[in-house]
């Protein structure tokens, strides 16, 4: 699908959103998705219109999906209309938790629990079967996300031979981690809850992008978040937002709940690298690959802290041998 012209954008605007007229179009260069995301602004307003190219099917269902978060008390944008393959959001303004990565502690401590309050409502939501959803988290794509990392990050960014990383996968390891992952039970999550995709809003967390949330693992979003290559937290913050959200949702010991939380970290970092491999690599983005430092040292991190029943050793022996990212 190609993309509308600037006229054709403001032509639909005025047409569905009529107090808008005369407004003036701003792109807003933001992550990894090929959808168009614009600034509307006129005298009367503003919103935020996204432009879907057909790039994805699960980016047909936002409208319905953020319905249905509403309701259920998850802060996200309010759909203003919706008409063939453009949308048009409530505009939470340009600052995301990662505007505020510098401030000092006591400043960005009640905007990560903010989202963490709100996240646990997602969390603690019943399935609905009619909710349109993409699959579970399940043994086949925590698999894929592992074949991701290697095809994309240890062969694309790092050259590691074929004969190498192809069988990385198939280990013992990387098997025995996806099953274990898969047979716990599941709640609805984000999949991609980093500071990028969470919005401030008078100092409270809002949402956006959720339309790839699925069936998974709670502590998947939060190691998303706590471990966020984008933004660095000191190991007291991380220690201290864990336990925040441990008390909102205490289903398991806390030393179980931080076991799984390794388990995903580890996991979401794999998936994360895979990302900006084949971002940086295959699809014109090379900033991705300033993420690539941060993102390894998070997953060094998070293999180190594994639960030892659960370690990762050739995964760690690789991440050792890999020259320094450039």
């Amino acid at each position: 699908m190609n993309p509308m012209t600037e006229e054709q954008l403001l032509a639909r605007t005025t047409s569905r959103l009529p107090h808008l007229s005369g407004a003036s179009l701003t792109p807003i260069e933001k992550g990894g998705s090929a959808r168009k995301f614009y600034r509307v602004s006129a005298p009367a307003g503003s919103a935020v219109l996204v432009h879907d190219l057909g790039e994805r099917e699960e980016n047909r269902h936002y409208a319905a999906l953020a319905g249905f978060l509403s309701a259920q008390g998850v802060p996200v944008p309010g759909v203003l209309a919706v008409e063939d393959s453009l949308l048009w959001l409530e505009d939470l303004g340009e600052r995301d938790l990662w505007h505020y990565r510098n401030e000092p502690w006591k400043i960005r401590r009640p905007l990560y629990e903010s989202a963490l309050r709100g996240v646990a409502a997602l969390h603690g939501i019943s399935h609905d079967p009619a909710l349109p959803i993409q699959p579970p988290f399940d043994e086949v794509l925590y698999r894929w996300e592992q074949q991701y990392f290697a095809e994309h990050c240890l062969g694309g960014i790092f050259g590691v031979p074929e004969s190498h990383w192809r069988t990385f996968p198939d280990s013992a390891a990387m098997r025995s981690m996806a099953g274990r992952l898969a047979a716990l039970p599941r709640s609805f999550v984000h999949r991609d809850f980093q500071s990028q995709n969470i919005l401030v809003r008078s100092r409270e967390a809002v949402f956006i992008d959720f339309q790839g949330m699925r069936p998974g693992l709670p502590q998947y979003d939060l190691a998303s978040l706590l471990l966020d290559p984008y933004v660095t937290l000191a190991p007291e913050e991380r220690e201290h937002l864990l336990g925040f959200y441990h008390g909102l949702a205490p289903v398991v010991s806390r030393g179980e709940f931080e076991r799984i939380f390794w388990l995903c970290a580890a996991q979401r970092l794999m998936q994360a690298l895979g990302a900006y491999g084949n971002l940086s690599l295959n699809h014109g983005k090379p900033h991705f690959r300033a993420h690539v430092a941060p993102a390894l040292a998070n997953l060094s991190e998070a293999v180190l802290q594994l639960h030892p029943e659960d370690r990762l050793e050739e995964l760690q022996g690789i991440l050792e041998k890999l020259p320094p990212a450039s």
